[in-house]
């Protein structure tokens, strides 16, 4: 059987931890034997809650971490001060080589900043996005990025561009990505001064499939596989795409319930609707992947219930066995060349 991929995950991070952050640790490790994880936290509480599942026990272990940061505290200052929290001890797994990824729906801020300042950046890159996967019509686009760099220059969106293709080939399965830039119009002289200095070295970089500009009502189509763009207006993106979708869900289940006749339609399409308001649900893509750093680090919502933890960590298996860090550091490196 090939090694297990070892996932250090922080057990207290989150509105639901410990109690969903360790039901998805559990539902990971009972649906594969290729992972480990370390559950990082409040030793005592992880056991208790624990004692309630079944799991293979050599597949799960405990590494006690007596301080948590919160989500509001600055996440330098936090870093720096509360060494034996559960994302400080977590990422340091990561550091050493005992663990291959970590995930936490902790501090936002705490996790871009450790993933740079412990874990570390591959040689090359100049700053880690962090590049959630979204629904659209075809399938999913890999947005990046949406939150961690809001001043970036051009050079930092080719690379983004790079390690996105990277990741969409060899983690989602799609073969030579279509690489897009969001802008206000499709036009190659439209856009802001960042967009317009980086589509013409996007257009003129060899080794990825730039198909030039998207809107943003276009990429729910999936007219692109990679959607390029700052921090803020990725933000702005993720954002809206969470609370349309929400939105549109809770407004079809009440139009359901109108009348007599409206239930009975409900009952009949229930199941068809079901499957088909899944492929919108970006619970079951996983978090958030920081790209170009020395190990993968997966920032899941706040919110994140037992199901996204367990993609999450489950997402991390799939970096590690694809190599995905060797591979973007190869295409870093030709870029330095």
């Amino acid at each position: 059987m090939a090694e297990m991929v070892k996932v250090a995950v922080d057990a207290m991070g989150g509105d639901n931890a410990p109690v969903e952050i360790i039901k998805g640790a559990v539902a990971a490790v009972n649906e594969t034997d290729h992972v480990k994880v370390y559950l990082v936290g409040l030793e005592e509480v992880i056991k208790e809650q624990l004692s309630g599942y079944t799991y293979p026990n050599e597949q799960i272990e405990i590494v006690n971490a007596t301080e948590v940061i919160e989500t509001a505290e600055p996440p330098v200052m936090a870093i720096r001060k509360k060494k034996d929290s559960s994302i400080v001890k977590a990422m340091n797994l990561v550091k050493d080589g005992t663990c291959d990824g970590f995930v936490s729906a902790g501090s936002t801020g705490a996790t871009l900043v450790g993933g740079q300042v412990i874990v570390g950046r591959i040689k090359g890159v100049e700053r880690p996005p962090l590049a959630p996967l979204i629904p659209t019509e075809k399938g999913c686009a890999l947005l990046v990025d949406c939150g961690a760099n809001v001043d970036a220059r051009p050079s930092h969106l080719i690379q983004f561009a790079k390690m996105g293709s990277v990741y969409m080939e060899n983690v989602v399965g799609i073969k030579n990505p279509k690489v897009a830039i969001v802008n206000i119009g499709a036009e190659e002289e439209k856009g802001n001064a960042l967009v317009k200095e980086t589509y013409p070295l996007l257009k003129n970089c060899p080794d990825i499939n730039f198909i030039g500009s998207i809107e943003a009502r276009d990429i729910p189509a999936g007219y692109a596989d990679v959607v390029v763009c700052e921090a803020f207006v990725g933000n702005v993106i993720l954002k809206l795409y969470e609370g349309v979708g929400k939105t549109l869900i809770k407004k079809v289940k009440a139009g359901m319930m109108t009348s007599l006749r409206s239930k009975i339609g409900a009952l009949l399409v229930k199941p068809a609707l079901k499957e088909t308001l899944k492929a919108f649900d970006l619970e079951q893509y996983g978090g958030a992947p920081m790209l170009g750093l020395n190990g993968l680090v997966v920032k899941t919502h706040g919110s994140s219930k037992a199901g996204e933890i367990k993609n999450s960590i489950l997402q991390c298996v799939t970096f590690a066995e694809q190599n995905i860090n060797e591979k973007m550091k190869e295409k870093i490196t030709m870029e330095e060349k």
